[in-house]
């Protein structure tokens, strides 16, 4: 099993802050499964606003951090450059939520390739602090050609 820094995901994810939600990879086995880390910080912007007082994770955020985590399995497994391409979400199926995320919590995302054909990658993922599962679901993306 592999693992990679955040300098590795830089060099795989177009996203930056705000918006990039993985920290680290601890497990990775190609075609097969992805282990991230999300550090769920105070620092974080959305939290002056969601909520004042009692500051949880949005579930929206959730979902994008487990679609990044999906998105550096895919795009590793299929050995991808993203340099003139773009991932798109093409379908949430089946998203719960179960648990909030707050401020000081290591949000664990694991992701599994669940069907691959040409451009196409379903992924399934779950989300969870303490091994208590806080949100999961089964993402569809779509990789196409970066249209200027």
């Amino acid at each position: 099993m592999q693992s990679y820094n955040i300098h590795d995901i830089l060099k795989t994810l177009p996203h930056r802050y705000p918006f990039l939600l993985v920290d680290k990879v601890i497990e990775y086995e190609p075609w097969k499964k992805i282990k991230a880390i999300k550090n769920v910080t105070i620092n974080e912007p959305y939290f002056n606003g969601h909520f004042p007082g009692i500051p949880v994770m949005p579930g929206v955020l959730i979902v994008e951090a487990m679609a990044q985590a999906g998105g550096i399995l895919a795009i590793k497994s299929g050995n991808l450059s993203l340099e003139n391409k773009v991932v798109y979400f093409a379908g949430i199926e089946k998203c719960k939520f179960r648990n909030p995320v707050f401020p000081g919590d290591t949000l664990i995302l694991e992701a599994e390739i669940l069907n691959h054909k040409k451009t196409i990658w379903k992924i399934g993922a779950k989300a969870s602090v303490n091994d208590k599962i806080c949100a999961e679901g089964i993402f569809t993306a779509a990789i196409q050609d970066r249209k200027e």
